[in-house]
């Protein structure tokens, strides 16, 4: 029976901040023999498109569940996509001006940034990514936004970007970095893998996620089988079934290698 494995990028095929940019070689082999073996496999990421690199586009997936399941691809095909009320972009980017909040909306194929915000830019720097899909003249009410990311500059910002994620919209932050997600309740990546099985007609007990962060929580304990990275938090690692080693270890093609295959 076929099967569908879903990976997550940071933390998990890559590791940007410790210098790993591009799919090990022997995760590499391990994925192409799941599709050498008649498997689908996927990136499922928090990231938009704008922010993958040549590495993951060049490398032949199935499709993409990106944003945080907001806009997801079978191969060519878009299957499913939902943006953000215009209306609730055009109040937060309102809001983060007055703030002092630098921001990036994340689009279908563009993200937009604006060219003055050096600090946001500096922290997507460190993370490799590139700048092909990056747009810093836009019109916010013209483009449709699945993600937007900020970055808080002073306490003022930080307070009110804290206040977020009620209603409609759930946020992620890492208060050391003063770096905030915000994204629609109703899309997760767990959403958008169950879209691509359904779409594929496959089973949901022959699916198999890898992931590390909060963000892959959902999905970990909606597949088959989820399977936290060696360098997960614990608390992530206790909605997996199982534990595989690091990013660094070759975690990924180990499980992949010892029990998917």
């Amino acid at each position: 029976m076929k099967k569908a494995i879903f990976f997550d990028i940071d933390g998990t095929l890559l590791d940007c901040l410790n210098g790993i940019i591009d799919i090990t070689p022997r995760v590499k082999k391990a994925i192409r023999a799941l599709q050498a073996n008649g498997d689908s496999v996927f990136i499922a990421s928090g990231r938009p498109y704008a922010f993958l690199n040549e590495a993951i586009l060049n490398f032949g997936f199935d499709g993409l569940v990106l944003t945080n399941g907001s806009y997801v691809k079978v191969k060519e095909k878009c299957i499913y996509k939902e943006p953000m009320k215009k209306d609730f972009v055009k109040e937060l980017v309102y809001n983060f001006d007055q703030h002092n909040i630098q921001y990036i909306l994340q689009g279908e194929i563009y993200s937009y940034i604006k060219n003055e915000y050096k600090k946001l830019h500096s922290f997507y720097d460190s993370y490799h990514i590139p700048k092909t899909y990056l747009e810093g003249n836009f019109n916010h009410e013209e483009i449709d936004i699945y993600k937007i990311e900020m970055l808080c500059c002073d306490t003022k910002g930080l307070e009110y970007c804290s206040s977020l994620g009620n209603g409609e919209y759930n946020y992620m932050h890492d208060v050391e970095k003063r770096h905030f997600e915000i994204y629609s309740k109703t899309n997760s990546k767990a959403t958008g893998i169950l879209k691509v099985l359904d779409y594929l007609n496959i089973p949901l007990e022959n699916s198999y996620a890898f992931g590390d962060g909060k963000n892959d929580i959902e999905m970990l304990s909606t597949v088959g089988c989820g399977i936290a990275m060696g360098n997960a938090d614990d608390y992530v690692k206790n909605y997996a079934k199982k534990i595989t080693d690091t990013v660094k270890n070759d975690g990924v093609a180990l499980e992949i290698e010892k029990f998917i295959l």
